[in-house]
């Protein structure tokens, strides 16, 4: 086995550990109301009155990123459930 074909190993392994890791990581979470601000480049306030996000294509592709109801990215919905990681020193304290 060659230097490059040791390089394309180790890049579709790590493409593979990557998509892993993502699948789990959404396990569980919801996609809610759309938060994009529509007017923020006069100054105002406006959203759209999308209530919950919903995917524009399949799993793993682009389009699924997108919501087909409101063209907008998935991450101006707001996230609800799953398991959200943070660290100690973000952790609320009672």
């Amino acid at each position: 086995m060659g230097p490059l074909e040791r390089v394309k190993q180790i890049e579709e392994g790590a493409a593979t550990i990557a998509r892993e890791e993502n699948i789990a990581s959404t396990e569980g979470v919801h996609y809610r109301e759309c938060r994009k601000n529509h007017a923020a480049t006069i100054g105002g306030y406006v959203i759209d009155g999308c209530e919950e996000f919903m995917a524009s294509g399949d799993e793993g592709t682009p389009a699924a990123m997108k919501c087909a109801a409101c063209n907008c990215h998935r991450s101006f919905h707001r996230r609800v459930g799953g398991n959200v990681r943070q660290c100690e020193s973000h952790s609320i304290r009672t």
